[in-house]
Formats: C-alpha cells, structure tokens, sequence
C-alpha cells in the first residue's frame, strides 16, 4: 500500500504533464510541418508558415491592434480601478456595495449580451461609434473591470491601507499624494496581476469585436475567420497554428510574471474575502 501511494503522486502528475504540454507540442509541430498526413510525426518540417505569417500585413495589423486594444485596457482599467478602490476602503465606504455589484456583472451577464447592450446605447447615445475601436476598447475596459478590482483591493485589504493612509494624513499628505506615494507601492503585486489579467481578457476576447468592433480586426477574429475558411490556400491553418502558438507563449509570459512578482504576495481567494498571505493556512 505504501508503495502505491508512492507511485501515485508521480504517475498523476506525469499524466497531468501529458495532457497539459501534448496539445501544445502537437501545434508546435503542425506550426513547423511541410505536410501531417497519416504518420505519427510530420512529413517534413520548414520555417516558411512562420515567415508567412510575419510577413502578413494583415496578420501583423491585428497583432498589432490586439496588443494596443489589452494594453490601453489594463492601463484604463487601473487608472478607474485605484482611486475607487481606494476611496471605497477609505473615504466612503458606503460605496462598496455599488462598486461590487458593478464588478459582479460581467460574471452574471454573457458577455455578448453585454456587447449587444453596449450596441444599443451606443446607436442611441452616440452612433458614429458603432464599429469604432473607441467602442471596443469601451468595452473591454467594463469586461476586464472585475479582474483588476477584485486584485488591486484585495492588495488593498492585505497591506491594510486604510491605516497606511491615516498615517500619510497625519504627516500632511493629500488624498492624490497618498495614492501616489503609498497606495501604489503598497499593492504593486495586486496592479501587476490586474494588469496582467485584463490584459489577458482584453487580448483573447472574441465575442464583443465580433458584435461591437466590426471595423476592428483582432487576433482572434482573424483566427476565426481562418478556422472558418476551409477553401483557405495551402499552409494557412499552419499558419494560424504558429499565431496560436506565439499567443500562448506571450499569455505564458504574463502568467509567469505574475506568478514571480506575487511569490510573496497575498490571496483573496473569494469576492469580499479577507486576504491572507501566501503559504498561511
């Protein structure tokens, strides 16, 4: 018996790795392969699918615009997120309850019926909008809320801002010059991981540039759009493996980043939740 239980932590734990890494090396090689027929392993492999991508004027724009629209979320994000987590925890604490009920939506409501809702109001309040990349980002910054607030004040709740701030008030610091000067360096580990969150929703997001940002091209419509187009020319859906590849490895990254900078961070393992730091049971 106490030999199976030996056993059975490694054997779980390879068979876990097995599952994780096979769909990933399966695209690595498809990303690389001249032609995949009945074979276990390529027929041959080349570097033309990753050239071709690259090289795709088309393919780079919307890189290029997945990578500005998750940039500017997370930045707006944070920029709304800090100053209302902040006032909530300190000033007025009687807008919580509005504040997370705010952040509780987008996990209640699809996120194409909220597309559709932002659709609506956007033809009626202002409808040269519609189709814009304003709208989208718009968008993408309610969506993405939720992540970055429930980090920032959950980094908030750990350092115990609200007597941080007293003590910044009682040496004569603003309300701004205590966010700058001890909000932000007390919760850089909840910033980066909302960050990196809403980076990470924002960049793979398909359901709202579908319906809200039909004049935006993104890597995931591009994606789709290729996954859809079954007359597509040769080497295309190898191209779009070595796309999916390059994202993962970039969403990896972040994922990494957070990781190392929370390493000694906190967790708030519930909405409304305590914080407590890692490794404390």
């Amino acid at each position: 018996m106490g030999v199976r239980r030996a056993l059975a932590a490694p054997a779980l734990m390879t068979a876990l790795a097995v599952y994780v890494t096979l769909p990933i090396v399966a695209i690595l090689l498809y990303s690389f392969a001249t032609r995949w027929t009945a074979r276990v392993l390529p027929d041959g492999y080349t570097i033309d699918w990753w050239i071709q991508g690259l090289t795709d004027g088309r393919l780079v724009g919307a890189f290029g615009t997945s990578l500005l629209l998750a940039s500017l979320t997370a930045a707006i994000d944070l920029a709304l997120v800090v100053p209302a987590a902040y006032w909530a925890r300190v000033r007025n604490p009687r807008i919580r309850t509005i504040i997370e009920v705010g952040a509780a939506i987008p996990f209640c409501l699809p996120w194409l019926v909220i597309a559709f809702g932002i659709l609506q109001l956007a033809g009626v309040v202002a409808p040269g909008l519609q189709g814009t990349f304003l709208l989208l980002l718009i968008g993408h910054v309610a969506i993405a809320f939720p992540f970055v607030y429930w980090a920032v004040d959950g980094a908030m709740a750990a350092a115990g801002i609200e007597r941080l701030s007293q003590a910044a008030e009682t040496c004569g610091a603003s309300p701004l010059q205590a966010i700058r000067l001890v909000v932000v360096p007390s919760v850089t580990a909840g910033l980066v991981s909302g960050a990196m969150l809403a980076f990470a929703t924002s960049f793979g997001e398909f359901a709202m540039v579908q319906i809200i940002g039909r004049g935006v091209e993104t890597i995931p419509l591009w994606s789709a759009e290729t996954l859809r187009s079954y007359t597509a020319e040769a080497g295309r859906f190898n191209v779009l493996a070595a796309v999916t590849l390059l994202t993962f490895a970039l969403l990896f990254a972040l994922s990494a980043v957070i990781v190392y900078l929370n390493r000694d961070g906190s967790v708030r393992l519930l909405p409304g939740a305590a914080a407590r730091p890692v490794g404390e049971s």
